[in-house]
């Protein structure tokens, strides 16, 4: 595959931490077309110091709106989406330009490796992400509290993986997750069991998601070997399903009518 042929596409808000790294390995690309939800840090800055970037501001309303905004700029056949705590892992370009997608191929997923403050864990449960699409038969839909390709035809696997290495403080990540568990529990709530599988299931017993995200991630996944690292991504993971819980909690209140209880007042003064 000629890499010219590629344009990536990065979304951005307030991503000053992260976006230089994510950039600095996309030196091969022909053009990068950034799409910023008019950040107020130096997101723009960093992406002026990249001669291939062309950076394009538009009003956030959501993930889906705003990556199928970002393909519509793009005019190359083959889009590179990603997001800006992403980091194509050495080799990455070279297995794109050795690719030969036949004529109906529509997309290729990668594998990825977290990373907690710049060091790659043995195991993650970020799955694999769609991130090489053909521009014209792939589109963007809303899936809970994220976005999914849709793929009009076979989708292939790519070996080079990419690091998810977010460097951002801790407070705007709980920021983040509280906004995702509201979607996702407005997703959860909705969807009848039978159309769940076995993890969602799980999660939508309230109580029994964050304490088996922990087990799982510290022991099937292995990050408990990765010392602090390890266990600072197991009690993140273990924070956003609790958070994903209380929400659920939330939304059996909303629809049977329930109003949350109010603590009772309490005399502070003796």
């Amino acid at each position: 595959m000629d890499l010219a042929d590629i344009t990536p596409l990065v979304l951005t808000y307030n991503e000053e931490v992260n976006l230089a790294r994510c950039l600095a390995r996309l030196a091969w690309a022909r053009e990068v077309v950034v799409v910023d939800s008019r950040s107020t840090d130096g997101t723009k800055a960093a992406a002026s110091r990249h001669g291939n970037v062309r950076f394009l501001e538009r009003p956030f309303d959501h993930h889906t709106a705003q990556w199928n905004f970002g393909v519509d700029q793009i005019t190359t056949d083959w889009v590179l989406a990603l997001d800006a705590d992403y980091i194509l892992e050495a080799g990455f370009e070279q297995e794109l330009a050795a690719l030969q997608p036949a004529a109906e191929l529509a997309a290729c997923a990668a594998s990825f490796r977290y990373c907690i403050n710049g060091r790659p864990l043995r195991g993650t449960l970020y799955p694999p992400r769609l991130v090489l699409f053909r521009r014209a038969k792939c589109r963007y839909e809303q899936d809970g509290h994220t976005q999914l390709l849709r793929a009009g035809g076979p989708v292939a696997a790519l070996r080079t993986r990419i690091l998810h290495d977010d460097r951002k403080p801790l407070s705007h990540w709980v920021w983040s997750q509280d906004r995702y568990a509201r979607l996702e529990a407005e997703k959860l709530a909705a969807t009848p069991g039978a159309r769940l599988g076995f993890n969602d299931r799980l999660r939508r017993t309230i109580v029994l998601g964050p304490p088996a995200v922990l087990l799982y991630t510290l022991f099937a996944r292995g990050v408990i070997l990765d010392g602090w690292a390890g266990w600072y991504y197991a009690l993140q993971r273990t924070l956003a399903e609790t958070l994903l819980s209380l929400r659920l909690i939330e939304a059996k209140w909303a629809a049977s009518g329930t109003k949350a209880p109010m603590p009772k007042p309490t005399n502070d003064a003796g």
